[in-house]
């Protein structure tokens, strides 16, 4: 073999084509997995509301706050809000454990584009005490 030339036997190039198929095939499945912000909810539609939290569920790909709200007749709702990632919450000054079940919790975001969900994108969650925490943007977190 001459220097510079490099041969491969078919049992190699099997690995390798197998390794860059499982690669693209992972790549396809996150971007499928992730979806716009701006395809489920309208971000024309501001909402605002107030309620118990039931749960946080930190967990990628994003994360979600889950609220029982009353509406105007006393009815319960159950809403859900999307929040950004775990790790980008955390580095906006969100720490888990600091919003716990029972807390009240006023949250002002964008309502998904299908009006019949009791859904949102969280854009900032007041909790009773005052404490402010902005779940998108490098300056956003507790105040």
């Amino acid at each position: 073999m001459t220097a510079g030339v490099y041969s491969e036997t078919g049992g190699d190039m099997k690995r390798r084509l197998l390794g860059v198929l499982f690669l693209g095939l992972a790549a396809l499945g996150t971007a499928w997995a992730h979806h716009s912000f701006t395809a489920a909810y309208d971000q024309t539609q501001a909402i605002t509301v107030k309620g118990v939290i039931t749960e946080v569920r930190l967990q990628n790909p994003h994360s979600w706050f889950v609220l029982d709200v009353k509406d105007a007749s006393g009815k319960v709702e159950r809403w859900a809000f999307e929040a950004g990632t775990p790790s980008g919450m955390i580095r906006n000054g969100y720490k888990p454990g600091v919003i716990k079940k029972g807390v009240e919790v006023t949250i002002k975001g964008f309502r998904a584009r299908d009006a019949s969900a009791k859904m949102g994108m969280l854009r900032e969650l007041t909790t009773a005490d005052g404490q402010v925490f902005g779940m998108f943007g490098p300056q956003e977190g507790p105040q």
